[in-house]
């Protein structure tokens, strides 16, 4: 199975205090063990850094820490998936068709790069955002 990991899952996979981190910590855990093969839009690691690092808890995540998370805990593991101007465009122009606006325009994008490299599934906390901006049969949307 091929997973995109949304930023949702991976900050709650990466901040031990997090709600749902014993949701998600164990899809770190299998991807690192190649159980699972996955992916990630290279817009989750900008968004993930800039949660990480603003996050109100105590310790707080320093820049450095935060970097040092997705450096070392993520990124070996995962393929990046860059995006293209023309495929963000495409995406836009889509969105725009059907009045989709705001934040879940982020979510479309992730998702248009699960599409991108064939995944089978998107899993996140926001499934409702990504049902919104996938059609139905296009990818499977999981919470953890």
């Amino acid at each position: 199975m091929k997973a995109l990991l949304d930023t949702s899952l991976l900050v709650a996979a990466l901040v031990e205090a997090h709600p749902r981190h014993e949701q998600a910590f164990p899809w770190l855990l299998r991807i690192r063990d190649s159980e699972v093969t996955a992916a990630i839009a290279a817009h989750s690691i900008a968004e993930t850094y800039s949660v990480l690092s603003s996050l109100p808890v105590s310790p707080r995540i320093t820049p450095s820490a935060a970097w040092a998370l997705i450096e070392h805990s993520v990124l070996p593991f995962v393929e990046t998936v860059d995006a293209r101007a023309r495929e963000v465009q495409e995406t836009i122009r889509n969105l725009s068709r059907q009045g989709i606006t705001g934040g879940v325009v982020f979510d479309a994008l992730i998702a248009a790069a699960g599409l991108k490299v064939h995944a089978d599934c998107i899993v996140t906390f926001n499934i409702e955002d990504f049902r919104r901006v996938v059609r139905e049969g296009e990818i499977d949307i999981r919470e953890p």
